[in-house]
């Protein structure tokens, strides 16, 4: 009986070590709630809630020549990922938004000057893709004017941090409070912060105090502790009540969430929350939503508000990416060069036959709203930079129809409107903006450029070095995503471009490690 015992509590414990999140003690507990030590299983994703987006189709440019969609500049999706391989398992399919895999790299695109009247400069390219169906590809690249940290405006900052009960691993609170710790080095000594926090209730840890105040500001950071529910509703209120109480005129007034998504008390549905965040803005107050950690994250409900708040995306997984987090991103969320920013994009359909936007699938905007200033577009921050790849069917080519591919759009001409682009063209790339300190009834600005067919490179691999970098990473998402334009026959491609760019920024090495370290996860 004994020995039948013993084997049944052994039977009981291995399966509680298999068990994704099963919790069972100590018995090899995934449930995220510390770091893996011996005997233990690192974290699961399984728990995480993400809404696939989809693919894009290709659109006959007989049928409809413009593509419109508002710019985005979010990071997290590429963050999960990097959070993920380095758990030892791939992302969730469903979190993969190929353009924040794009996105999250530096690109030598040029940089506008000073003086330019526009705070962002043009890049366009185009090659024949990497893809074995004689398509093309376009790059669209905008960067971003990055001012001196002698011009940032005055700052006013609200930290509203988590606390609750599953906030209280290693990889969550306490990244939470280093990042905002390195985030009061890189702020000015006259700029203000607060600390709001919320678990099963909603509290003002910590007015307005000036960062010269850093030993102050610092206690308060280090004695937060985590316990309780997620009432996530009463906290978005409270900050932005504690924003609006110390609000700066023509000043930085943001709002820093840092949480791992699970709210459960009080409205919780995203729904609700973008009710809120809709709310306040036009208020002037800008939010940031941070994610930390691993089997809680609500990746649809953080990329929403964020979005509607006029902010940035981002996950948090490591101390080293809080430090590189505070001290390279955290001032180009807050410092805004352009405001409501979206893109068009007019094919000539004399040399274009079809196109196919990667990613940006739910960031799309009609193409009657380009010129409509009241539809919401995206925040572009200091020396950020955006790219948007679109895979063309030239002239004479027929269109990818793969196996589970979305159906064309095609039909008779949208608009009776030919499309406004020059004949030796094959885009014309439209970008409009409203500029900062503008108010929100003074019109937005337009640009556009075109790109000459001439520019048309022969190869990828006679492309330049910042094109066959996005195409590599764009290629490498779709099959992450398991979109049914993923062509598993392009990771020899890709390893040779990692290969070849691996040295160029630590960026690149990193991406290096960790293809290195997905390439086998992926099913054969």
């Amino acid at each position: 009986m004994t020995d039948r015992l013993l084997s049944l509590l052994t039977s009981i414990a291995i399966i509680c070590a298999l068990l994704a999140g099963a919790g069972c003690g100590g018995l090899g507990s995934s449930s995220g709630k510390g770091s893996p030590g011996a005997g233990t299983l690192p974290p699961s994703n399984a728990g995480d809630k993400y809404v696939a987006v989809g693919t894009n189709p290709f659109v006959t440019t007989s049928h409809d020549p413009l593509s419109t969609f508002a710019v985005d500049v979010d990071t997290a999706s590429y963050d999960i990922f990097r959070r993920d391989v380095n758990l030892g398992t791939l992302p969730q399919p469903a979190s993969v938004r190929l353009e924040e895999y794009v996105n999250d790299f530096p690109y030598d695109y040029p940089a506008p000057a000073a003086a330019d009247p526009t705070p962002f400069a043009l890049s366009l390219g185009a090659a024949a893709g990497m893809f074995d169906r004689g398509t093309a590809l376009l790059r669209v690249g905008i960067q971003a004017f990055d001012p001196p940290p002698a011009e940032k405006r005055a700052a006013n900052l609200v930290f509203l941090v988590d606390v609750s009960g599953s906030m209280q691993s290693e990889d969550k609170l306490p990244l939470v409070q280093r990042l905002l710790r390195d985030t009061l080095e890189i702020l000015a000594p006259t700029d203000q912060v607060s600390v709001v926090t919320y678990a099963g209730d909603t509290r003002v840890r910590l007015g307005p105090t000036p960062v010269s105040d850093s030993a102050r500001i610092t206690a308060v950071i280090n004695g937060l502790t985590s316990g309780g529910s997620t009432y996530g509703a009463g906290g978005l209120t409270l900050a932005y009540e504690q924003a609006r109480a110390a609000f700066i005129e023509g000043g930085i007034n943001h709002i820093v969430l840092c949480t791992d998504g699970d709210f459960n008390v009080g409205p919780s549905s995203t729904t609700e929350l973008l009710a809120i965040v809709k709310q306040q803005r036009d208020s002037g107050v800008t939010l940031t939503a941070l994610g930390f950690g691993v089997g809680n994250l609500n990746d649809q409900m953080m990329e929403a508000i964020s979005d509607a708040g006029n902010g940035v995306y981002g996950m948090i997984s490591s101390p080293t990416q809080a430090d590189s987090y505070a001290a390279e991103r955290m001032l180009s969320t807050l410092v805004h060069v352009a405001n409501n920013m979206k893109i068009q994009v007019t094919f000539n359909p004399a040399r274009v036959v079809a196109y196919r936007l990667l990613g940006y699938e739910d960031r799309a905007v009609a193409d009657g709203d380009f010129r409509n200033d009241k539809v919401d577009g995206g925040e572009v921050g200091a020396g950020h930079r955006v790219t948007a790849l679109y895979e063309l069917v030239l002239t004479g080519q027929a269109v990818p129809d793969p196996d589970g591919a979305p159906e064309v759009l095609q039909g008779p001409p949208v608009s009776d409107t030919p499309p406004v682009v020059d004949a030796t063209d094959i885009v014309r790339v439209a970008v409009r903006y409203q500029a900062i300190g503008d108010a929100v009834d003074v019109p937005a600005h337009e640009i556009g450029v075109g790109l000459p067919a001439t520019a048309l490179g022969a190869t990828l691999a006679a492309a330049d070095a910042d094109l066959r970098w996005a195409a590599s990473i764009a290629a490498f998402a779709e099959i992450l995503k398991h979109s049914p334009f993923a062509d598993r026959n392009a990771l020899p491609i890709i390893q040779t471009v990692v290969g070849e760019q691996a040295a160029r920024d630590t960026d690149r090495a990193e991406f290096a490690e960790l293809f290195a370290k997905a390439r086998p996860l992926l099913a054969p």
